[in-house]
Formats: structure tokens, C-alpha cells, sequence
């Protein structure tokens, strides 16, 4: 049960090998040194130095005692260290969520920010729609996410910021007849395959409004799937299109990615209601998790991204 204390005097003591040495390092005097090396010799109940005249040597029982205080200051110090960063939000762990738009076009610069300096930091991100994003955030289960708002959920209990809506874009292969195209009617896309969200999906409602909006039914071809790899897949084998974040169409056609697909021109810009910052009011924000949140609020009021692409 030896305090902190005595056993930075006893490491000082093992260094120096002399007690007026050990003292000044421990910053007390030597008289105070010397009572607190007998009391803690006292406890232990076995003398712990010899006192030689070359210097102070450990005993046997002063070396077993010497390898443990070692270890314990150790972890006290790791300890410290560990602390001060998690209260200055430079580790510790978090787990967020986005829709796929805002995960490729904000929050990976942001995590980016954040692990140049703070490479210990632990980050979760899963993407998903925000009907989930939200269940998850209600439960506790995530710090905060990038999602929309839906009326099943009781907005009352979070912390709502807006950031920006969503641009949509028609995703093909390079390949594709109508790639190079100046420009594409929604009439020539509508007997072509589509792969697209499930129904309900912002995107896929927007890209249907569209064909709406001028006296065109939906394509009579689509296939549903929520998974962005397994339209990257689908595309890549067949004529489909896609409705997807221009956040999403630009990672895939720029470098170092260039990943073999083409934008479609429309004559008609098709965006997506905003996406808010979410967070559960009766959940404070850790450290760690308000810099990542801080920094993807900077990043999107910023808009660093997406930046323009050369002509297509």
C-alpha cells in the first residue's frame, strides 16, 4: 500500500544511489527523505537499501519492490498521458454515421483531419440510410450522425444542425452509348436498365420526380439494391444507369480512383432535401467527438468538396 510518492523516492534512490541525490530529485529535503525511506521500510518490514560507502544498494527485497514500483509509476504516467488527451480530445473512441453523399464528400476529409493529428484516436463510421442512422443515434448507439430528418422520429430529442442538400447525378460506364453525349433527355434514359436505392430513398425519389415532372412514367427496368458496390459492379457489366450523389459520381471518376464510369449530361439539375448533423440531447459529446463534429461542420460551410471537375 505504498503511495505514489514513496516509490518515485525509492526509483530515485535506486538512480542516484545516494539519498541526498534522491531527495533533491524528489524535491523534499534530505531529513524528509531519509524518515520516509524508514517508514517505508517500516511497512514493508525489510530493509530495502544497504548503505555501503560507494552509495546505497538495493537488497533482494528492494529489487522486487524496485520492478513493481517501476511498472505502477509507469502506468501512472500512462495514465496521466491518457487523460490529458482524452480531455483534450486527442484520443479516445467514436462512432458516427453518415448517408453516403456526406460520408464520401465531408466526413472522410474530416476523419482524415483528425487522424493526422491524433493517430491513436479510434473512428467508427458505418453508412447507411438515415431511417437506420437514426434508430441507431436514438438508441445511444452513435455519437452523431450525418442523415436526414424523418417524421417517425421525435426530432425533439436531438441536437439538429442543417449542412447541405444533395445534387443527383446519372452514373454510367464509359462504355456506355450515351457517355459521350453533349447532352442526354430523360426520354432517351427511360428504356434503358436502371439500378437504383430502394423505394422511399431520397435519391431514387428525387431521380422519379424528375422523370414526373415531365409527364415521363418511371423505367419499367430497374433493379433495387442499397449497395453502392454492388451498383459500382452492375454498372461496370451493362448499360444501366444510376441516380447517385455527385459526391459519390466525382470519388469514382476522378484520379487517383478513375474507376472507368461517365456523368451523363442532363438538361436538368435534380437535388436532394438537406442533410442535417445529428446528435441525442441527453448524450454530451465526448472530446474527441465534438473536434470530428466541429471539423465537419467547418468542412461542409467550407464546401471543399467537391471541386469542380474538368469538362466532361
Amino acid at each position: 500500500m505504498l503511495k505514489p510518492a514513496q516509490l518515485r523516492l525509492l526509483q530515485e534512490i535506486a538512480e542516484h544511489g545516494q539519498l541526498q541525490l534522491a531527495a533533491q530529485a524528489s524535491a523534499m529535503t534530505q531529513p524528509a527523505a531519509s524518515r520516509m525511506l524508514a517508514a517505508i521500510e517500516a511497512q514493508v518490514g525489510a530493509p530495502l537499501f544497504l548503505r555501503q560507502p560507494t552509495g546505497m544498494e538495493p537488497t533482494e527485497i528492494g529489487l522486487t519492490v524496485l520492478r513493481r514500483a517501476r511498472v505502477i509509476l509507469r502506468e501512472m504516467h500512462s495514465m496521466a498521458a491518457d487523460v490529458t488527451a482524452l480531455r483534450g480530445g486527442l484520443a479516445g473512441s467514436v462512432h458516427v454515421g453518415a448517408v453516403t453523399g456526406p460520408a464520401v464528400g465531408t466526413l472522410v476529409s474530416a476523419i482524415r483531419q483528425i487522424k493526422q493529428q491524433s493517430p491513436e484516436a479510434e473512428i467508427t463510421v458505418d453508412v447507411m440510410p438515415s431511417r437506420e442512422l437514426l434508430g441507431h443515434l436514438a438508441a445511444g448507439e452513435m455519437d452523431f450522425v450525418l442523415a436526414r430528418i424523418l417524421p417517425e422520429f421525435e426530432s425533439r430529442d436531438f441536437n439538429i444542425l442543417q449542412l447541405r442538400d444533395e445534387k443527383v447525378c446519372f452514373l454510367v460506364r464509359a462504355g456506355h452509348p450515351l457517355a459521350r453525349a453533349a447532352r442526354v433527355t430523360l426520354t432517351e434514359l427511360s428504356d434503358y436498365e436502371w439500378i437504383m436505392q430502394q423505394r422511399g430513398a431520397p435519391i431514387r425519389e428525387a431521380a422519379l420526380a424528375a422523370f414526373a415532372s415531365v409527364g415521363l412514367s418511371e423505367p419499367g427496368n430497374i433493379v433495387n439494391s442499397p449497395s453502392l458496390l454492388l451498383t459500382i459492379a452492375y454498372l461496370a457489366q451493362s448499360d444501366a444507369v444510376a441516380p447517385i450523389s455527385d459526391e459519390v459520381a466525382d470519388l469514382l471518376i476522378r484520379p487517383p480512383v478513375a474507376a472507368g464510369f461517365a456523368i451523363l449530361q442532363t438538361r436538368r439539375e435534380i437535388r436532394v432535401s438537406p442533410y442535417y448533423l445529428l446528435s441525442l440531447r441527453r448524450r454530451p459529446l465526448s472530446p474527441l467527438a465534438m473536434r470530428l463534429r466541429d471539423t465537419v461542420i467547418q468542412l461542409s460551410r467550407d464546401d471543399v468538396w467537391p471541386q469542380p471537375l474538368p469538362p466532361r
